[in-house]
């Protein structure tokens, strides 16, 4: 089992705890993409409890139904303590059968404490707020950050650029081609044709793969749907690429950054910016050692955004911020970050930078951010940044 011994990992184990210790209150439900230690976590946080627990996985190559949670609600009630089911959006119908358990249970009063896990957190979330609503707390666990899988792994900076954030793949980056082959089998595949395709009716599944591709490929660049669809050479419509992206972004692979605008409106309709939720992605699919990579300026530039936009994107996912890009004209930033009436700008360099930053500027004259930061280059060490929770550098803002 993979010790979970960063605070960060510690803390959402203890948050766990302290809320399965209460009087019976509301089922706990952890989501976050694959391999990113939920099953883990959750086995720590019931095994400090002391109480009899059952553990339950749907994820199995047919859909299991609505039997196999009574089956499992009926065995738990009988030994007491904790029912936990993992990958249970696997299950149709999932929520309407757990709200009505959870309703027999409350009007009988019993303490059966529950706790449902998610590697889609998109179908999840429907699930909750189409039938669960008032009856659950969220527990959101992301990719792991660079200070997890140092204090975790030993990663230095350059690894965990071209490694990434995560940690089942982590003894296998001493035998690169093994890793890459584990990132490309056993997570991307696995997560778009177990979490997206099979879960979610898709019509043109091959668009939806070369669609993940090409958001690895152009991380970090804004591109227009009417853009992607030529490079994908489909005849397509927009709005099923959009739904596409929305659906890989929920199954935590990549993302479309929306264009800060000050108006909620303005920036849906905003073409979107490419953004993987974890570097493994890219260099996986880039099939160069950290050398080849480390040596071409462009690609590490890259890589570098890619790791800072992905920190923010994470910390985004998990409700501790909202995350944007700007570009108005010749003038870009990066990222914006944005808490209440907090907003902070974000620039990213990989090398030395220019005295002046007119996207910043031009962002600071249009919306008086609180802050403006650069990162790398001359600015904030990279790996100050990425040792910090993201949520840190909205302080002072």
């Amino acid at each position: 089992m993979t010790t979970l011994s960063h605070p960060y990992q510690r803390t959402h184990v203890a948050e766990l705890v302290r809320r399965l210790a209460e009087p019976r209150r509301f089922i706990q439900v952890v989501t976050g993409p694959r391999q990113v230690g939920k099953t883990t976590l959750v086995l720590q946080a019931v095994a400090a409890l002391d109480v009899p627990v059952r553990f339950a996985s749907a994820d199995e190559p047919t859909l299991r139904g609505t039997a196999w949670i009574q089956q499992q609600w009926d065995a738990a009630r009988l030994e007491g303590g904790v029912l936990v089911l993992d990958e249970v959006q696997k299950v149709i119908g999932w929520s309407e059968t757990v709200k009505r358990l959870w309703d027999e249970d409350t009007r009988a009063g019993r303490g059966l404490r529950v706790v449902l896990l998610g590697s889609a957190p998109l179908l999840v979330q429907r699930g909750l707020t189409e039938s669960l609503a008032g009856r659950f707390e969220l527990l959101h666990v992301g990719h792991w950050s660079y200070a997890e899988m140092r204090a975790a792994f030993g990663f230095d900076l350059e690894r965990y650029l071209y490694f990434g954030g995560y940690p089942g793949a982590a003894a296998l980056t001493g035998v690169p081609d093994r890793w890459r082959r584990y990132v490309l089998d056993s997570l991307i595949e696995t997560t778009i044709s177990r979490d997206v395709l099979l879960l979610t009716r898709i019509d043109k599944p091959a668009l939806l793969r070369r669609l993940f591709e090409l958001a690895c490929r152009y991380s970090g660049q804004v591109l227009s749907y009417n853009k992607m669809l030529g490079q994908l050479q489909d005849a397509g419509n927009t709005t099923t690429l959009a739904h596409y992206l929305d659906l890989l972004s929920g199954a935590g692979l990549v993302t479309g950054l929306q264009k800060y605008a000050g108006d909620a409106a303005r920036s849906r309709a905003s073409s979107p910016k490419l953004q993987v939720l974890n570097t493994a992605l890219m260099t996986a699919l880039w099939g160069q050692s950290l050398e080849e990579v480390r040596s071409d300026g462009e690609r590490w530039g890259r890589l570098v955004e890619s790791a800072v936009g992905a920190h923010l994107a994470n910390a985004a996912a998990a409700g501790d911020l909202e995350l944007y890009y700007w570009r108005e004209r010749n003038h870009e930033v990066d990222f914006v970050i944005r808490s209440g009436k907090r907003l902070v700008a974000i620039e990213v360099k990989s090398s030395r930078s220019p005295d002046r930053l007119p996207g910043t500027e031009a962002f600071a004259r249009a919306f008086s951010p609180r802050r403006t930061l650069l990162v790398g280059g001359d600015g904030i060490d990279l790996e100050r940044f990425l040792d910090q929770p993201a949520e840190r550098w909205l302080e002072g803002a």
